[in-house]
């Protein structure tokens, strides 16, 4: 497989060589050199396509987000909340579980049409430090994540709708939806969210280069990836490892209506912002070192 990321009509090869949607998903997702937007030969004008082009993307991010906050957050709310059938299964179901959050994120981000499955800032962001994401459309990909956290929050909240008055735990309730360290100490913490971070990104462009995503999909190494991350280093500070997932859904726990709920623990919120974001820069720029991206 090729390095250079193919997104949409590409001008060098011919109609009946270039790659279906399905193999060039991977290649979407990848993003292993800096993205080419070939919109030179489109019969529409450029600025309709680029217009479409970022429509799709930004739904991408919301779609993929949501499915991957309605995941993860779910397995936590199965396993805190009094008289769920899943209550007390254990850091490994949680882990797990967001692992099969990141994969089916991935798949459903890349089924929408120039979809990325970024789903995380940290790796927007890590990405357009070294001009693999264009810095002009950033902010349409984290505003896409942000509302796909958002949505995938309100869900979790309705599904889980008659075990929030069952749940006397204030702590539990908001763990439902936002990180909290085990032992809180800012720097310390802030170090665990950068290096957490820094993995997640320095391993999703080791997916991506020389071929190393044929086989199997990306999207399962990553959640491979990040199941490791949440194993090996997630005890500290719960691995938020992305802006969108640790803040969208706190800003929910902040609006719903959740019986019996405290405060939203905003002293700590900037970690998981801060820290992911420091440490997805760091791993792209380790991994472009590394890999000669």
């Amino acid at each position: 497989m090729s390095n250079a990321l193919v997104v949409g009509r590409c001008s060098t090869m011919p109609n009946d060589l270039r790659p279906s949607r399905t193999s060039t998903a991977i290649q979407r997702f990848a993003v292993p050199t800096r993205v080419r937007w070939a919109t030179d030969d489109l019969e529409m004008p450029q600025i309709g396509a680029r217009m479409k082009r970022g429509w799709s993307m930004f739904l991408g991010e919301v779609v993929g987000t949501a499915v991957l906050i309605l995941l993860g957050d779910g397995v936590v709310a199965g396993v805190l909340l009094n008289r769920s059938k899943a209550q007390n299964a254990g850091w490994v179901v949680i882990t797990f579980a967001w692992a099969m959050g990141v994969l089916m994120g991935v798949l459903t981000s890349l089924a929408v049409v120039d979809g990325v499955a970024h789903l995380n800032p940290a790796v927007t962001v890590g990405l357009a430090a070294i001009g693999n994401v264009e810095w002009s459309d950033v902010p349409q990909l984290i505003a896409g994540q942000f509302l796909g956290a958002f949505i995938g929050a309100l869900l979790v909240y309705l599904a889980y709708l008659p075990h929030w008055a069952e749940t006397e735990d204030q702590g539990l309730k908001l763990a439902v939806f936002c990180t909290a360290p085990a032992i809180r100490n800012m720097a310390a913490n802030t170090v665990t969210e950068i290096i957490g971070t820094a993995m997640l990104v320095f391993g999703v462009l080791a997916i991506g280069t020389n071929g190393a995503a044929v086989s199997p999909p990306a999207g399962l190494f990553v959640a491979l990836l990040v199941l490791g991350i949440g194993m090996s280093l997630g005890g500290p500070t719960g691995y938020a490892i992305n802006p969108a997932r640790d803040l969208g859904p706190r800003i929910m726990h902040f609006i719903l209506p959740i019986p019996g709920k405290g405060g939203s623990d905003w002293e700590y919120s900037w970690i998981p912002v801060v820290g992911p974001i420091i440490g997805g820069v760091i791993g792209a720029f380790a991994a472009q070192a590394a890999f000669g991206l």
